[in-house]
């Protein structure tokens, strides 16, 4: 039984990548739930704007709490940095999908990401292990 649970169990160590992990984890939840939202009902795609940025937040602010509460220190510092690096990720997948250039708006939504993050982050150091 040990040798299937150590087959199976992945552990990151690092804040960064368990922050990553999980904010994507979240984000893919989110936007299956969508999905099923559009088939479901009646809803159209130009509707789904806002709950998209309801996804990300949600996903961002995962992400820095397990971010924050893995480094059990600087958790604004941990969870910022997990936020900034989903947001260039997001970015460069929206640039490549849909060959778009550079806007204010996009430096305006990276710089969000980094702030929900480290909002999780800060919630996310205070419940670690002391």
């Amino acid at each position: 039984m040990q040798f299937v649970r150590r087959l199976f169990s992945i552990r990151l160590n690092s804040p960064l990548l368990s922050g990553l992990n999980v904010a994507f984890i979240w984000m893919f939840v989110g936007a299956f739930v969508l999905s099923l939202f559009l088939w479901l009902t009646g809803m159209r795609e130009q509707d789904l704007s806002f709950y998209t940025y309801v996804v990300h937040a949600v996903s961002l602010l995962f992400g820095g709490f397990i971010s924050g509460k893995r480094s059990n220190e600087r958790g604004w510092y941990h969870g910022g940095i997990t936020g900034a690096v989903y947001g260039i990720i997001i970015l460069i997948i929206g640039f490549l999908a849909l060959d778009s250039s550079f806007h204010l708006n996009d430096l305006l939504q990276w710089g969000a990401a980094f702030v929900l993050g480290a909002i999780g982050g800060i919630f996310g150091v205070n419940t670690g292990k002391s």
